[in-house]
């Protein structure tokens, strides 16, 4: 069975004493969670406090690259995931499918765990481009990679219409995408990793409709934005997500 993940995404969120506050109080809140793998990712300043998962990096390992963070700086601080291609990478600092598959073998040359976001905008999903859009970016960011490194990547489905809006996708829409991503990843790799891989989803998850996504046998978990800013809400969807495997809620 593939154990639920569930990653916070910080954003540009927290001075490094309120990540260590809020780490802590997550992690004193879910004690030893049975049925789940939480995830968070914090500020890059917050890095060495909370080292887990970082929100983005270069493909470099060093340069003439102002403002940006190599691989090899957020292995050195213990991280041990980060997220690639998040919408507001896309289309806020319009990073290309290209960038973003070598970030991915970046992050993965690194030993660290790439979870690759896709989805699609309200316009695509309008024109009904939503399969087409998610195809795309699933085969550009995994290209050349072996099955090793494919068996080590994560997949979140975020469409860019729910993302911070307060309107998700419904459990049946995200299971259709996600049924769909599964699919292409038996194409590009085997079956059995395809049954294997984590895919998640994100955009606009809260504690009222996390239970109702994991419960999707192909959504293996969420990607949380704003609602993992408050531990209580965070703490609940874990433990939700964590009901998919079997655990206690309680």
């Amino acid at each position: 069975m593939r154990i639920p993940l569930v990653v916070g995404n910080w954003k540009m969120h927290g001075t490094q004493a309120v990540a260590r506050e809020l780490a802590q109080t997550v992690r004193d809140g879910l004690k030893r969670p049975r049925g789940v793998e939480v995830v968070v990712c914090p500020p890059f300043t917050a890095l060495a406090a909370v080292a887990l998962g970082a929100q983005n990096c270069h493909w470099e390992e060093q340069g003439a690259v102002t403002g940006e963070i190599s691989p090899a700086m957020l292995a050195e601080v213990g991280c041990r995931w980060v997220l690639i291609g998040h919408s507001e990478r896309r289309h806020i600092f319009r990073e290309t499918d290209e960038e973003i598959n070598r970030k991915v073998g970046a992050v993965l040359r690194h030993g660290m765990r790439p979870v690759l976001c896709v989805g699609e905008t309200e316009e695509e999903r309008r024109q009904g481009l939503t399969f087409t859009v998610v195809e795309g970016q699933l085969r550009a960011g995994c290209a050349g990679l072996s099955s090793d490194d494919l068996a080590r990547c994560v997949l979140a489905y975020e469409p860019v219409w729910a993302i911070g809006t307060g309107v998700n996708a419904t459990p049946i829409q995200a299971a259709e995408v996600h049924g769909y991503l599964r699919g292409l990843v038996s194409e590009v790799a085997s079956k059995e990793l395809a049954q294997s891989m984590r895919i998640l989803y994100g955009g606009s998850v809260k504690p009222d409709n996390a239970q109702a996504l994991t419960e999707q046998p192909d959504i293996d978990g969420v990607l949380v934005g704003g609602a993992s800013l408050q531990a209580p809400g965070f703490i609940t969807i874990a433990k939700k997500s964590a009901a998919r495997s079997g655990a206690s809620k309680e």
